[in-house]
């Protein structure tokens, strides 16, 4: 089986870099169905999978939504560094450990194999017997009969009773043991330091999955991947450099991701990447099931905070009237239901209410952190502001920021409360301002950091 494709937004994923990647995710696999069923895709091992992944915790809304609806969530991914799963060979053959020798050879001979596992009575890992451990046996067996001038007969017979005992007498205990998801450039380190070429992968309870060969790591993969909702080296996960970015699907600016091939970036100035996979559903004529479109649906309405942010376009206005038509539900009380996921504002941990919608910028001066946390209670919210300070100060002693700006925007009144920590003179000369230390600013008809706030800081 080919490994399957990752579909993956940023870091700090908020709702519209996981449902993306859950939609298109979906999106693409359906396209896989169709060209089976046409006839242009072998139904075989070797089709395309997709499967979506985040880069971090869920943010309530998306788990309420998912919740809701009966998805998945996507895995959680901490490098796209290729993995041993990548490699192996999947559900390798086994004997037990009483099998005898003369029976684990001929299952070897028959499926042309160099080894087998041995696992015990429950199928847990037991060690590992290989052809070259029974031509071990054989040939130590024949150099003690010709010392003692046993006659040919005689041989012959020892021998065949040689190969009648337990694998268990000659098998490999301290064999290299992986797991599935362990990085593949450290498994071919240790696998190349030890003096057998394979390696038991094991599952959780310890049972063999599969096995790597020193051929197996010959070539080494590149994972292959999907970004979604951003472009940029560092909001990816470790590892992107090593992988192979296959397609991009994004709404902001085009930064920094190389590809060796021409690969499919679709960058659209659109309010929500959802509305560009939207798009694409579209395009290809497949109209996504309800709790796809519901996922799409709240990912459009957060990211343009119900259609109020400037990024908002009439295209969004459009995919949003597409999507709230299969739910049959009226677009506003669908997203305000969806940013009632949220929860209070006064009861929220502190980490999540501060940056878990947070994205990194680099400027001349350093790094700037801008976080922004939508609600609608921003009394709330500012009730918190010694918690929240003290947090963004924590975050600049940490990672070394020269600024955090915290953005809490107020879905109904329409603008945002600036709070700023660190060198506060970047917020206050991109925006003119007076960003103080207690209280902070507002900033009426501010929504979008994208297109009010990042790229001000970024020009300034």
């Amino acid at each position: 089986m080919t490994a399957p494709i990752i579909v993956v937004g940023h870091k700090n994923p908020d709702n519209d870099a996981i449902s993306a990647a859950i939609g298109y995710a979906w999106l693409k696999n359906e396209l896989v169905k169709r060209d089976v069923e046409s006839g242009e895709l072998a139904d075989d091992e070797q089709r395309p999978r997709y499967v979506p992944a985040r880069l971090g915790p869920l943010p309530p809304e998306t788990a309420g939504i998912l919740d809701k609806w009966g998805i998945e969530a996507p895995m959680v991914i901490n490098n796209l560094f290729a993995r041993v799963s990548d490699v192996m060979t999947p559900d390798p053959l086994s004997v037990g450990a009483d099998a005898k020798i003369i029976e684990a050879g001929r299952i070897m001979r028959k499926h042309n194999i160099q080894a087998l596992v041995v696992t015990n009575d429950d199928g847990t890992y037991r060690g590992l017997v290989s052809t070259r451990m029974i031509a071990n046996r054989y040939i130590s067996a024949t150099d003690v009969l010709e010392e003692e001038g046993a006659s040919e007969m005689s041989v012959a017979s020892d021998l065949i009773a040689s190969l009648d005992q337990r694998v268990d007498t000659i098998m490999e205990e301290s064999i290299l043991t992986l797991a599935a998801d362990g990085r593949l450039d450290e498994a071919v380190a240790d696998l190349m330091n030890q003096p057998f070429r394979e390696a038991v992968v094991l599952d959780d309870e310890q049972r063999p999955i599969g096995i790597v060969t020193r051929s197996d790591i010959a070539v080494h993969p590149h994972r292959k991947v999907v970004l979604v909702d951003h472009n940029e080296i560092s909001q990816a996960a470790a590892g992107i450099e090593d992988a192979e970015v296959v397609e991009i699907i994004d709404h902001h600016r085009i930064a920094d991701v190389s590809t060796v091939y021409p690969i499919k970036f679709l960058n659209m100035p659109v309010g929500s990447t959802a509305t560009i996979v939207t798009l694409e559903c579209q395009r290809y004529g497949i109209e996504p099931p309800a709790p796809i479109a519901a996922v799409l649906l709240s990912a459009v309405m957060t990211d343009t905070v119900v259609l109020k942010s400037p990024t908002a376009t009439a295209t969004d206005e459009r995919i949003v009237d597409y999507l709230a038509g299969i739910l049959d539900v009226k677009p506003l009380d669908f997203g305000m239901d969806v940013f009632s996921l949220r929860g209070g504002d006064d009861d929220m941990p502190i980490d999540k209410l501060v940056s878990a919608d947070s994205k990194e910028f680099d400027i001349g001066e350093g790094t700037v952190l801008i976080a922004q946390h939508e609600t609608t209670n921003l009394e709330a919210a500012m009730g918190r502001e010694q918690e929240m300070r003290d947090y963004m100060r924590g975050l600049i002693e940490t990672h070394g920021y020269v600024c955090v700006l915290l953005m809490l925007t107020d879905i109904i009144a329409e603008g945002s409360q600036f709070l700023c920590e660190g060198n506060r003179r970047i917020v206050n000369r991109a925006f003119d301002i007076e960003c103080t230390g207690v209280g902070g600013t507002w900033m009426p008809g501010v929504l979008s950091r994208k297109k009010q706030v990042a790229a001000r800081i970024l020009e300034a």
